[in-house]
């Protein structure tokens, strides 16, 4: 196997007004738009927004029917090359329509961190200082 996170999904509730979100925070629009899904190009992994009920059912029989937690144990993370990066970008989530979990602060690891969360409660935290990056925007590990 070639290790890869080639697409991460996420079950929203409002495609439309996910996709209007994601497209004004990460300042381009889907790459791949259809009626029932739409695709982000970004460093390395994939985006993709699909109905929250659809892609519950594509998992399989009884999914749809479990109840959403308020921290399901996931994080997506943007790491920044820069510390003034993160004050802007938890600002241009918070304009685009997300909301801010917890302000950027100083983190226990040393770095510089805070949370947002879009308009289905996906967290992201948006984080410098963790990993260095490079030039093709992969974070470089160990």
């Amino acid at each position: 196997m070639e290790p890869r996170i080639s697409l991460v999904t996420l079950g929203v509730s409002d495609l439309a007004r996910s996709k209007a979100f994601y497209s004004v925070w990460l300042g381009v629009p889907p790459a791949t738009d259809h009626d029932d899904v739409a695709f982000f190009a970004t460093g390395g992994t994939r985006l993709s927004l699909y109905g929250y009920e659809a892609l519950a059912d594509d998992v399989g029989p009884g999914f749809a029917d479990q109840q959403r937690s308020r921290f399901p144990g996931i994080t997506l993370a943007h790491n920044c090359r820069e510390r003034h990066e993160v004050d802007e970008l938890v600002a241009a989530a918070e304009a685009a329509g997300g909301t801010v979990v917890k302000p950027p602060a100083e983190a226990f690891w040393g770095g510089y961190s805070g949370y947002v969360a879009d308009p289905d409660g996906y967290l992201w935290e948006i984080a410098w200082g963790a990993f260095p990056i490079a030039e093709d925007g992969q974070l470089v590990l160990g």
